[in-house]
């Protein structure tokens, strides 16, 4: 009998792509990401004993789990193909002991990029589990439910009741709020800019601007001193003292990065951080690109990585392709090699094409826009980066109208080099007065005459809000988190109310700023980001088997407990609590001004002097208060009642909002107010809208119903399927999102970090 062997991967959409490249004596499989997690009701980590978790296995995986017990006992041999990373190397292990699995039997092999050649190489290479790696993720998920199981009763009793708290997404808040502190306590100062519009005797410009008196930086700090600097320019010749000229080469960027990869596509692409990463995932597990293109592949090497190294194969690849492509002077000499950080993991290549074949434009239609926008640019940016610099002619001169000292400065590219493949961007704060344009031929001793003379008046400006591209920079100066934690801390921060998102930028909400008062001055070692720092590089040691997680953890959580303790014992209920938001409305039982609160439902007006007076009043579904209809629990509508053709209103009830006949209990009609999610039914083309069942459980179904019968538990998402057209769904309590046309049999698993966004692993 043939041997078999059976593969295990994380994700079932790239199941399909490995299983083409291996053959018929392997069965490929998904684990579907985790198969076992800490218990969620108890702390599950048994602190005495040297921090030991108690795993159990996830719910809703029970027959996951047996069927991939049954395929293991079949095989010969196990490959655990799960992903490159620390968090890939712990769900290997997790399917090891989860599912019994022989040693003598099993091995750990990883794939940088689905593609034949790397797939095949993985195979032919395996390795044992390394327990560094999986140890080390241990630690994080350790630390952080000991801090987020611990300290979340803390903030319920002192803040706000249902908040969970977080190990690093509390740095990222407190970075925010103190940004904006920054920002409220910045005092605005007055200066001015004088730019000169001067000309050769041949008529040709010459733009400059003021510098100061002689060589001395002069700023100009009002309008009368600016009147003062016009009187004495204005009207009078400029020389020319002396004028330099050189030539510089501008070297091109490194391939990406996880976090210069979210800092691009959120500036570039206006894309989020999870957005990003999600189509990420697809284009590293494989497109279908049809049999012109050799079938599925996958387009990107793995997008979770903080290394710029490149693969000689890679870069002769990317050299061929520039010297067919731009010429032979595109290329530098030897291929380009780029440095790391010192707390870079260089587990992985950096972010690049997986083919050099696969030009974004000859496969475009293969591609979702997202998807397209994203592979270009990971292109352009790897193909940029092995390319030749761009060398720009410079020229600079020194003008003096009397004592005061002028400056013109720009720059004429001479040879585009990397740009040709890929146009940075200029970055906040260059030096305006340089600019790309023509200048003319000046010499030293020559007079310019004046055109016109433009003051301006500023006015400094504080610092600017962090985006999600700032914020990740920053993140990755100061060494917080790693490339697979930078978006579940943007997301969680951002779904627990903490931030919110102001256009582009992050501001810190009201609950947000109470929390981060709380905790920075009770557990400021949580919140400061020099520790967190050295937390994250004591993780690496674990991973590079220097340090153990007793040793790591140890230290850390005596002086959290002590904290803890000394905060519960200093800190009354309600002395850190969210701040009130007050309304115009006065309660109609004791004219008290009611409060904004959030329930079960959403917000809802209250009486603050709550126990003595409940009174409440819905809200507006846009959150606002209902101002016109104070004295009434109700909104108006323009429909009648089907019974007894009286007006219909709105009500609320235990189980959200319903229509009801005006004269309601004395007349019984009532219908649910059913809430349209702004994706058409795939079936009709009507409005999708939630419902409810009779065991209370959500489903979503056609507006037209019984007309058109649509309905699904399953959560439309309203994108195309890039295989059949069709509309994709997310699957009701899996992480995968799937299309359901019958033959198309389209699925992806949803990224870790937008699937775990809500764990207190943050």
């Amino acid at each position: 009998m043939a041997k078999t062997s059976l593969v295990i991967l994380e994700s079932p959409g790239k199941a399909g792509t490995v299983k083409s490249y291996l053959g018929s004596r392997y069965k490929v499989v998904a684990s579907v990401g985790h198969i076992r997690d800490l218990p969620k009701s108890t702390l599950g980590i048994d602190i005495e004993d040297h921090f030991t978790p108690k795993y159990i296995n996830i719910r809703g995986k029970g027959d996951l789990i047996r069927d991939l017990k049954r395929e293991a006992k079949a095989a010969d041999r196990v490959y655990l193909a799960t992903d490159p990373d620390r968090e890939g190397e712990a769900i290997s292990w997790h399917l090891a002991e989860a599912l019994d699995l022989d040693p003598a039997k099993t091995k750990r092999v990883t794939f940088n990029e689905i593609t034949k050649r790397a797939v095949q190489q993985g195979i032919k290479n395996p390795r044992e589990i390394d327990m560094n790696l999986v140890n080390s993720q241990q630690a994080r998920r350790i630390l952080d439910r000991i801090v987020g199981y611990k300290l979340s009763p803390f903030l319920w009793k002192t803040v706000r009741s249902g908040l969970s708290a977080g190990r690093v997404q509390s740095v990222a808040t407190r970075i925010i709020v103190d940004r904006e502190n920054e920002i409220r306590a910045f005092v605005p100062e007055e200066y001015w800019t004088l730019d000169a519009a001067l000309s050769d005797s041949d008529g040709r410009p010459v733009d400059a601007r003021y510098l100061g008196i002689g060589e001395k930086k002069t700023d100009i700090r009002n309008k009368a001193e600016m009147d003062a600097l016009l009187a004495q320019v204005e009207g009078k010749p400029f020389e020319v003292r002396t004028v330099r000229r050189g030539t510089r080469i501008k070297n091109p960027p490194a391939p990406f990065i996880t976090s210069s990869l979210l800092q691009e596509c959120a500036s570039r692409l206006s894309f989020p951080s999870q957005r990003t990463m999600r189509v990420a995932q697809e284009l590293y597990e494989g497109i279908d690109l049809g049999s012109e293109f050799g079938g599925t592949s996958g387009l990107i090497t793995y997008m979770r990585t903080d290394s710029y190294r490149i693969s000689e194969e890679a870069q002769e690849s990317a050299r061929a392709y520039i010297r067919e492509a731009y010429g032979e002077s595109y290329l530098p000499e030897t291929a380009r090699v780029f440095k790391a950080s010192e707390d870079a993991q260089d587990a992985h290549e950096a972010i690049r094409p997986s083919h050099m074949e696969f030009v974004p434009e000859k496969i475009r239609k293969k591609l979702t826009p997202d998807q397209y926008k994203l592979y270009r640019l990971i292109w352009n940016r790897f193909l940029a980066s092995q390319m030749a610099g761009s060398e720009q002619e410079i020229v600079q001169a020194e003008l003096f109208c009397g004592e005061h000292h002028f400056r013109s400065s720009g720059y004429v590219i001479r040879f585009k080099g990397y740009l040709a493949a890929y146009e940075e961007e200029e970055e906040e704060g260059a030096d305006s007065a340089e600019k790309r344009t023509v200048l003319p031929n000046l010499s030293e001793g020559q007079m310019l005459e004046v055109g016109s003379l433009a003051p301006e008046q500023h006015f400094t400006e504080p610092p600017p809000r962090y985006t999600e591209a700032t914020l990740i920079k920053f993140f990755k100066e100061k060494g917080i988190g790693r490339p697979s934690t930078y978006t579940p801390i943007l997301s969680t921060i951002l779904d627990r109310g903490y931030v919110v998102r102001d256009g582009k930028s992050l501001k810190p909400t009201p609950l947000g700023e109470t929390t981060n008062k709380l905790m920075v001055e009770y557990f400021s070692e949580i919140v400061d980001e020099t520790f967190t720092a050295q937390m994250e590089t004591e993780l690496d040691d674990i991973a590079n088997g220097g340090s153990t997680i007793e040793s790591v953890l140890s230290g850390y959580y005596k002086r959290f407990e002590k904290d803890l303790e000394k905060a519960d014992a200093s800190v009354a209920p309600g002395t850190f609590r969210e701040p009130v938001t007050e309304t115009d409305i006065l309660c109609d039982k004791c004219g008290a001004k009611m409060i904004i609160k959030t329930g079960r439902f959403g917000k809802f007006a209250a009486c603050p002097n709550y126990p003595a007076c409940r009174n409440t009043k819905p809200l507006k579904e846009d959150g606002t208060v209902n101002t016109e209809k104070t004295e009434t629990r109700f909104e108006t509508t323009d429909l009648t009642c089907e019974l007894c053709g009286a007006p219909v209103v709105i009500r609320a009830g235990r189980f959200g909002r319903f229509y009801a006949c005006e004269n309601y209990p004395t007349c019984k009609f009532t219908k649910p107010v059913l809430q349209e999610i702004g994706i058409a039914c795939p079936k009709c083309g009507k409005p999708l809208v939630q419902r409810r069942g009779r065991n209370r459980m959500l489903f979503f179904a056609c507006s037209g119903y019984p007309e058109c019968d649509f309905s699904s538990f399953d959560t439309p998402l309203g994108e195309t399927c890039p295989r059949c057209g069709g509309m994709l769904f997310r699957k009701k309590g899996k992480p995968l999102i799937v299309c359901p046309k019958k033959g198309c049999g389209y699925q992806r698993e949803i990224p870790k970090e937008e699937a775990d966004a809500g764990n207190e692993g943050n």
